[in-house]
């Protein structure tokens, strides 16, 4: 099966149809920026952290915070979630105010504080009240509108073939199908042959989500499903340059991972930006984060980690790091 290279949500062109998948805590303007970076050219799309529709009507410095974003990183999908589609509208405004190049609905996130609150994957149940949300956000605004959803909620309800229908008939651009369903959190595996049923269901473009852990995984995805993209989450916080291998791939050209002084640097760079942006504290937190999930598979590498998870500061950890950047040595893990 052929696999195109791009597409179009609405006016928008999504060249190449690899995209950035929103991660909570994650996806923030400085990993955006970073992971564009690193990968010139080959990253079509970027998706913001969900944000919280209630927090936007609120005017939350925090969430108002979240949709800011930098010239680098359009077009930029700004994902919200919540369960009001009066809300939902105004947010989408806001959105479309802050640079917005598409607006995504959330009806996949599986955590409880969410979908208690009537959004995210309860949404796979409340068909009705996602109609009205998609309804309300069209009204409000000329930018294409995509929803990001999940199998289903459990394994009586795998209704995403169905949810799919429903929001290409509500006008949907596009829609992300994560393959696993609710209940399963992140655990089991995505189940990529319900995502090919529901690329074969509708005529908006569908993008694929889940476990894409290489770019030959991508591209072995797109070419057995014939999905339009793929969404590459988790496996762009372990490698960022994944998105420049998947071009690689497609040019026929031979995948090479990064030096390890390249990953060292990219960390670095990830932890000053943060802690010109973000609490000392918040920004300590997150490093530590970004240097154990980016730095698994570097040789000797582990001993460091310890260190710089232990570091006292946020200037102790910048100092083990850049120390590291400066005196790297290739890395042996593979693509």
């Amino acid at each position: 099966m052929s696999t195109p290279s791009e597409f179009h949500v609405g006016a928008v062109r999504v060249s190449p149809n690899a995209i950035l998948a929103p991660m909570s805590g994650i996806t923030d303007s400085v990993f955006r920026r970073a992971v564009k970076e690193a990968n010139p050219g080959a990253v079509g799309l970027v998706v913001t952290e969900l944000i919280s529709i209630e927090a936007l009507s609120r005017r939350d410095e925090k969430s108002l915070r979240m949709l800011r974003s930098a010239a680098i990183e359009q077009p930029l999908s700004i994902q919200l979630f919540g369960a009001d589609p009066d809300r939902m509208a105004e947010a989408a405004r806001l959105a479309a105010d802050c640079g917005a190049a598409v607006i995504d609905i959330n009806c996949g996130c599986p955590v409880p504080k969410v979908v208690k609150r009537g959004g995210g994957a309860e949404l796979m149940r409340q068909s009705t009240v996602l109609a009205k949300m998609l309804r309300a956000i069209r009204r409000a605004v000329a930018l294409p509108v995509t929803v990001k959803i999940r199998a289903g909620w459990d394994e009586s309800l795998r209704n995403a073939v169905e949810v799919a229908r429903m929001v290409q008939a509500e006008g949907a651009a596009m829609v992300a199908v994560h393959g696993r369903t609710r209940v399963q959190l992140y655990s089991g595996v995505s189940d990529w042959n319900l995502i090919a049923a529901v690329k074969a269901a509708v005529r908006i473009p569908v993008v694929g989500s889940g476990d894409i852990d290489s770019a030959h995984t991508a591209l072995r995805r797109m070419h057995e499903t014939g999905v339009d993209g793929v969404m590459i989450g988790r496996g762009a916080l372990t490698n960022p340059w994944m998105f420049q291998q998947l071009a690689a791939l497609r040019a026929g050209r031979v995948v090479t991972p990064p030096a390890e002084r390249e990953v060292w640097q990219l960390i670095a760079n990830l932890i000053e930006r943060l802690a010109s942006e973000v609490h000392p504290a918040a920004a300590l937190g997150r490093g530590r984060g970004l240097v154990c999930r980016m730095t698994r598979g570097l040789p000797y590498s582990a001993a460091l980690r310890e260190m710089i998870t232990r570091a006292p500061s946020l200037d102790a950890m910048l100092q083990l790091v850049r120390e590291r950047a400066a005196d790297g040595s290739p890395l042996s893990a593979a693509a």
